[in-house]
């Protein structure tokens, strides 16, 4: 009798996490191991920009919006040059007539987030800014329910809160470790500044999202080098002009400069990849661990104390990951209209799909 009740609650939780229809087999795919790496290549590259950030704070060099600056410069030689090479209604003149605005609001979005959290530095501590750096995750998932209709599983939400709980660990070891860095000289400002990144870098994956998956992730990257040329270049002659002249020149310096630029302009360049597989909060959550990359290569660059927590942090991260990514989101689409020449087939084939997945859920409850 007992074997028999606990057989049906676990039914019941496999169908409301839809797992129903999924085996191990079916899970850990090829594809899931692929995401899982390409989100840890991401990992190591914020992990570069920190490193190399690190090191220009240590020769007193503190110019985010010129390096932010050279990030843009890059992507805008590279694939804004190749959007202005296109002819008929993929050309630049043509994005910009019709959707000038909404790729300004990216590039704004974009420019003030990476602002906004370095500048969180001079008032709070390095405890506030990964906690509430996390809340980003939240934010991307309701615009992500309202703007893209994407619908999340219950399995979705636990991921996320094991995502969570793995960071909570890495404070915890930061704590004991005595690496609560940073300033409390006004820490709700600080605090404020953080969650004021974490709603723009938001808006900005959202926007990401949606045109490498509608659109084109060229259209994507040369837009926001367009626009975060432009927004940065003024920002930076407007606040960082004395920095800049103050910049004692020399080799190493240079190639700390270049560094940073090249790991910045591979992550946007690698990043809509990584998203059109999975989603923008997919990424966000295997970027989680960039910060454990850059606390290993601390032990042996800056001597940091280690701690098992970090260990632990990255395995519970890790797994959080894989939960999310193991059950795939699905997308509210349109009514199939058979008038409608426009709608793919692609189209079609996902609702039918997700049909199919329902139809199989329902059966499944009701043997339950």
């Amino acid at each position: 009798m007992e074997g028999q009740v606990e057989e049906r609650l676990c039914g019941k939780w496999r169908v409301t996490c839809c797992l129903n229809s999924y085996n191990l087999r079916d899970i850990f795919t090829w594809h899931l191991v692929k995401t899982v790496v390409m989100g840890q290549v991401l990992s190591l590259l914020i992990c570069g920009t920190a490193v190399s950030c690190e090191y220009l704070a240590s020769a007193g060099v503190e110019t985010p919006m010129l390096q932010s600056f050279l990030n843009y410069a890059l992507l805008l030689i590279v694939y804004t040059t190749i959007l202005i090479t296109r002819k008929g209604e993929r050309n630049i003149i043509q994005i910009l007539k019709t959707k000038w605005w909404k790729y300004l609001v990216m590039g704004l979005a974009d420019v003030e987030a990476n602002y906004a959290v370095v500048k969180a530095y001079q008032f709070t501590t390095l405890t506030s800014i990964q906690l509430l750096d996390c809340f980003v995750i939240p934010v991307l998932m309701l615009l992500s329910w309202f703007i893209l209709k994407t619908r999340y599983r219950l399995l979705h939400i636990v991921a996320v809160i094991v995502c969570l709980l793995g960071v909570g660990a890495m404070v915890g070891a930061d704590i004991l470790a005595g690496r609560d860095q940073g300033s409390t000289r006004d820490v709700l400002l600080g605090d404020g500044l953080v969650l004021l990144s974490a709603v723009l870098y938001a808006v900005s994956n959202t926007c990401q999202e949606y045109t490498v998956k509608k659109l084109s992730r060229v259209e994507f990257l040369g837009m926001m080098g367009l626009f975060g040329t432009v927004i940065s270049g003024v920002q930076l002659a407007v606040l960082e002009t004395h920095a800049v002249a103050a910049i004692k020149w020399d080799l190493r310096i240079s190639m700390l400069f270049a560094v940073y630029a090249l790991c910045m302009y591979a992550l946007y360049s690698f990043m809509p990849v990584v998203v059109k597989m999975t989603s923008a909060t997919a990424v966000n959550l295997s970027l989680l661990t960039a910060d454990l990359f850059s606390l290993f290569c601390g032990f042996f660059l800056f001597h940091y104390t280690f701690s098992a927590l970090y260990i632990i942090s990255f395995v519970v991260i890790t797994v959080g990951f894989i939960m999310f990514n193991a059950v795939p989101t699905y997308t509210l689409l349109p009514v199939d209209d058979p008038a409608d020449p426009a709608e793919s087939s692609s189209d079609r084939l996902l609702a039918a799909d997700r049909d199919t997945q329902t139809d199989e859920t329902l059966t499944a409850v009701a043997a339950l």
